[in-house]
């Protein structure tokens, strides 16, 4: 089975990449073929792409290749960020049917849960199947618990595989 990880932003210093990491570790660990997609490898000049582009090609590669998918998003301001909005509106139809995993991440008490909400439903609007276990990162900068998040993780990752072979 095979499940990439987002991170979903593209920000200098940003923390979410150590639990897109992690991530993937545990991924790999439990028997998922895994890889990073980072969306600074996906950085689009302007909003207009209608999937053309080479960066939409190259993504579409890895989305029609995926079981399903995980997104690591960071909250900001009760969102996600811009970046991965206009990283995920590259394509459409190779969506439809994807289970997704999300989990959010901030620097605050809640782990991201608003802009993880926001993202469900821009997930359901593009066809996926955002699945109940999400996870949530709170006070990344200076009280991560990797024990904690390995636990969820897996959890999730658990679920992905589950969907995907109801769905099949």
């Amino acid at each position: 089975m095979y499940i990439p990880i987002i991170l979903g932003t593209a920000r200098e210093g940003r923390f979410s990449e150590k639990v897109a990491n992690l991530a993937m570790e545990i991924a790999k660990e439990s028997g998922i073929d895994s890889e990073m997609v980072d969306i600074r490898d996906y950085r689009l000049a302007a909003t207009d792409n209608i999937g053309n582009i080479p960066q939409a090609k190259k993504w579409a590669e890895k989305v029609n290749k995926a079981d399903a998918l995980v997104m690591v998003a960071p909250e900001y301001n009760h969102g996600y960020s811009g970046e991965l909005k206009m990283f995920l509106d590259m394509l459409y139809e190779e969506y439809f049917g994807k289970p997704v995993g999300l989990c959010g991440v901030s620097m605050g008490p809640w782990g991201g849960t608003r802009g993880i909400q926001a993202l469900k439903l821009t997930c359901l609007a593009l066809g996926m199947h955002p699945i109940l276990q999400a996870v949530y990162v709170p006070n990344i900068r200076d009280a991560f618990d990797e024990k904690t998040f390995g636990k969820q993780a897996k959890g999730m990752l658990e679920g992905l595989v589950k969907l995907k072979v109801a769905i099949k």
